[in-house]
């Protein structure tokens, strides 16, 4: 066994290391840490808390968008779970040398978008300190009550159920490599094509997705490391049932299809903040569907979960069993990016 070279634990390094060690247990807990499990819940009773954590590294071509991300990427893994985030802290690191006005910038956005979320900052920990050479947030952590009955949790999904996802395949993945490689796709596509996918850099986010899905859904995840097809594994897994993916149904920017051949990643399996799995009973999917595109959130029904296999039934007709994503591919093309820049 060996750790990835970026990016979150692998589920065998995750279920060897990590779950045999979790403290004392207690059985107020009702939903722990799992591999693929975005957020815990604890019973206080006659509600329930549900918090979650997120780290947030300072990616050189992410910074005028850092706070926006810490907040966003936290707020969506409480929103998942079916419950409104009210209250953050976190821990925000930054290196040595940094100016008070850096520091200002990436707190006044993490204020105005808790503003505009309902969320109250009620903690944390800010510093300067050696051996990071960006910001880096090393923690935000972010809190919902809400009751037992709401809960959507990603083991939550049931045979029959309608697989809904939101926004798109890969969005994180366009947005973050348009930013950070504005220059060769501009050579490439030209600037409309990159200025159309940085856009899509303010979509990675589910809080709203998920809040208004919520009511109609028996579990929700968020298609982040490994994309969607790693999502939708977790979910299945999470479950104890199986999934048909139908390729020829699935929602992707012809753009971000582009993108994805021009740096050579599949967009099935690269990072997609902001696109939200929906397993939801199919006689609702119709409605649910409706009620997301009204809103302004692209959606639609792209496979059904099951009582057996977990494939994905490709657009020929062909099949592919699926298996959790151990690398996802965007890293490697994010690395090259900036390499690229360190050379010219």
């Amino acid at each position: 066994m060996e750790l990835p070279a970026t990016g979150k634990l692998d589920q065998c390094s995750f279920n060897q290391i990590i779950y045999p060690r979790l403290g004392e247990k207690n059985p107020r807990i009702l939903l722990g840490p799992r591999h693929g499990v975005d957020a815990a819940v604890i019973d206080l009773g006659n509600q329930v808390l549900v918090v979650a954590e997120d780290p947030t590294f300072g990616m050189p071509a992410l910074l005028p968008y850092f706070g926006w991300s810490i907040v966003h990427i936290a707020a969506s893994d409480v929103a998942v779970l079916g419950v409104k985030p009210e209250y953050l802290t976190i821990c925000l690191l930054l290196p040595p040398g940094s100016s008070p006005s850096l520091l200002e910038e990436i707190w006044e956005q993490i204020h105005q978008e808790c503003v505009k979320l309902g969320i109250s900052i009620v903690g944390g920990h800010t510093g300067v300190y050696p051996g990071i050479g960006y910001p880096l947030n090393g923690g935000c952590t972010v809190f919902g009550f809400g009751r037992k009955e709401q809960l959507t949790p990603a083991s939550g999904a049931r045979v029959g159920d309608c697989l809904i996802m939101t926004k798109g395949l890969a969005i994180e993945a366009a947005a973050i490599l348009a930013i950070q490689a504005a220059e060769e796709l501009e050579k490439a596509f030209g600037g409309e094509f990159v200025s159309h996918l940085k856009d899509y850099f303010w979509k990675m986010t589910v809080v709203e997705d998920a809040l208004l899905a919520a009511p109609y859904a028996h579990a929700m995840h968020d298609a982040t490391e490994g994309g969607f097809l790693n999502g939708v594994y977790e979910m299945a897994e999470a479950s104890g049932i199986g999934v048909t993916v139908f390729e020829k149904d699935l929602l992707c920017d012809p753009e971000i299809a582009k993108l994805c051949q021009h740096f050579n990643i599949d967009p099935l399996i690269s990072i997609s903040e902001g696109t939200l799995l929906i397993a939801a009973p199919s006689g609702k999917a119709e409605e649910l569907i409706k009620k997301l595109q009204d809103n302004g959130i692209p959606a639609a029904a792209v496979g059904e979960f099951t009582d057996s296999r977990r494939v994905l039934r490709r657009a020929t007709g062909s099949e592919e069993p699926l298996r959790p994503v151990e690398v996802d591919p965007f890293w490697e093309a994010y690395f090259k990016t900036i390499t690229k820049e360190e050379e010219k």
